[in-house]
């Protein structure tokens, strides 16, 4: 397969530790891939790899910015258009419901709820005319979650509901599945561990798998979601927990 021949995946959040995953993933089957986030350029040293730079709260706010990004998709493709869209971008703002702001509330439904919405709803006909998929990076939080987390929390579930709901929605036009990791090691998980190793540990056996899950794994699980081997999995809402999903955790 010449690399004119290979179709393209949209990645959303690519500089995170799950979204550089993900574009490696992609790229290293037979994808070209349009790296998206909000911070400064990635660093690319891949022909197959091309990097936008997208304010996700403006994409929903703004009609006009959303077409221009269209557009330049389209420009980058050829006006093939993409095959797969990987709705991975998040912000976590922790607070409790007296602390936090209107402003916070609305930038977390912002960008992890409406922004998945919108980018299906903008690449809809290029997903329907490449028999395409979509996965949206949910989390554990959709049914599971602890204080603090309660905006977070809600716009995740909300993102899985709307995967359930879009399925209904648009039929066999295109396929939709989510994915609800538990802890995943990335980076910046990791930093917040930094010189708490115990912690860490204990982070870890909570889990029944007795370890939390690598970036690459939930990659791996889009790039097959996205596949004809998952051709009959739609609507679905996949956990990635390694077990701690099905946990009871009292003083016992």
């Amino acid at each position: 397969m010449t690399i004119k021949d290979k179709p393209w995946a949209l990645i959303t959040g690519a500089n995170g530790g799950i979204g550089k995953a993900l574009v490696a993933e992609f790229v290293e089957n037979d994808y070209r891939v349009i790296a998206t986030d909000i911070s400064h350029r990635m660093d690319i040293a891949n022909d197959q790899v091309v990097f936008l730079q997208i304010d996700l709260q403006k994409f929903v706010l703004d009609e006009m910015y959303a077409a221009d990004f269209l557009t330049q998709v389209t420009e980058i493709t050829n006006g093939d258009g993409i095959s797969a869209l990987i709705n991975n971008a998040a912000i976590q703002i922790l607070g409790d419901c007296q602390s936090l702001s209107r402003a916070q509330w609305q930038n977390s439904f912002d960008v992890n709820l409406s922004a998945p919405f919108f980018m299906v709803q903008t690449f809809l006909n290029d997903l329907s005319k490449n028999a395409g998929a979509v996965v949206n990076v949910s989390s554990i939080h959709a049914t599971q979650t602890k204080k603090s987390f309660v905006a977070y929390a809600t716009t995740k579930a909300g993102l899985s509901s709307l995967t359930r709901n879009l399925a209904i929605d648009l039929g066999n036009r295109i396929r939709i599945n989510a994915i609800e990791p538990a802890a995943v090691g990335t980076d910046m998980l990791k930093a917040g561990f930094d010189g708490k190793e115990e912690s860490f540990k204990t982070l870890e056996l909570f889990h029944p798998m007795a370890r939390i899950a690598s970036p690459q794994e939930v990659a791996e699980l889009a790039l097959f979601l996205c596949s004809d081997k998952a051709s009959f999995v739609h609507g679905a809402c996949i956990s990635a927990s390694g077990g701690i999903q099905g946990c009871l955790s009292d003083p016992s």
